[in-house]
């Protein structure tokens, strides 16, 4: 895998806190060996630093934000204090995340006989170029194993970058749930409800699962479980507006929010 030699300018990076002194620390970059980046106590943290190491000590990992990259005097300045805690945890995931994808890769290349460096020159940058990262291949080989060969990929390597990727990756589902208020003055009403909120329940996709209990007239609870928060909305919506269709048909009204995270 070819790595640059310099971070760009807005890019977030992992880094060790190496030197600590009364105008800013030095930090070294995780991620791209030999280099080094500084943050000025102006940039260590929001409003007046009295005493710096109150902020940041030796040794300590820290997520920074790249402000000026000048490759002629190797110089590279960074910022504690623009960096959020979202951003924080993104980077953090991202980089362990790559840890264990090289790790994986390493342990492929022993199984096939081949160096690291081979397998990044023969499919590894190919899967890089596809999926966005060598983690993200994995992640998505161990939730279809049968990816690979469907997108055109080939080779002995593949039967043993499955394996691995089952293995090793666990596939995690989101659930996100909803408040129902549903009422048909029809005679058989509950029975109009029964069949709409049945159908609601299907899904197209064979990963999410979605189910509706009644908790006492005229209020359900709708959770949508599913592989990630975009297709979960997606679901929850398509599933509201199946109920709402059936249930005008019906002579009926339906209310919907969304319930707060317990």
């Amino acid at each position: 895998m070819v790595k640059k030699d310099y971070p760009d300018e807005g890019e977030f990076v992992i880094g060790t806190v190496i030197k600590v002194q009364n105008y800013g620390a030095f930090v070294s970059l995780d991620e791209y060996p030999d280099r080094e980046g500084f943050v000025h106590i102006a940039e260590v943290a929001s409003g007046w630093v009295k005493r710096i190491r109150n902020h940041i000590k030796e040794k300590q990992k820290v997520v920074c934000k790249v402000m000026i990259v000048d490759r002629s005097k190797g110089h590279v300045d960074l910022s504690l204090k623009r960096v959020n805690d979202h951003q924080k945890r993104d980077k953090i995931k991202e980089w362990k995340n790559g840890q264990k994808s090289e790790r994986l890769l390493g342990m492929l290349a022993k199984k096939i006989n081949k160096t690291s460096e081979q397998c990044y020159k023969e499919f590894g940058n190919d899967l890089i170029s596809k999926y966005g990262s060598l983690y993200t291949a994995f992640e998505e080989t161990a939730y279809d194993p049968e990816m690979l060969k469907n997108e055109g990929f080939k080779g002995d390597w593949i039967d043993e970058f499955k394996t691995l990727a089952k293995e090793n990756i666990s596939i995690l589902f989101v659930e996100i749930t909803g408040h129902l208020e549903i009422k048909s003055w029809l005679p058989d009403g509950i029975n109009n409800i029964r069949d709409a909120l049945s159908n609601a329940e299907q899904s197209e996709f064979e990963d999410v699962e979605i189910q509706i209990k009644y908790i006492g007239a005229p209020q359900y609870i709708i959770t949508v479980k599913a592989p990630d928060y975009k297709i979960a909305e997606d679901e929850m919506k398509k599933a509201v507006e199946t109920i709402e269709e059936k249930i005008k048909k019906y002579n009926g009204e339906i209310k919907f929010h969304r319930k707060a995270e317990e």
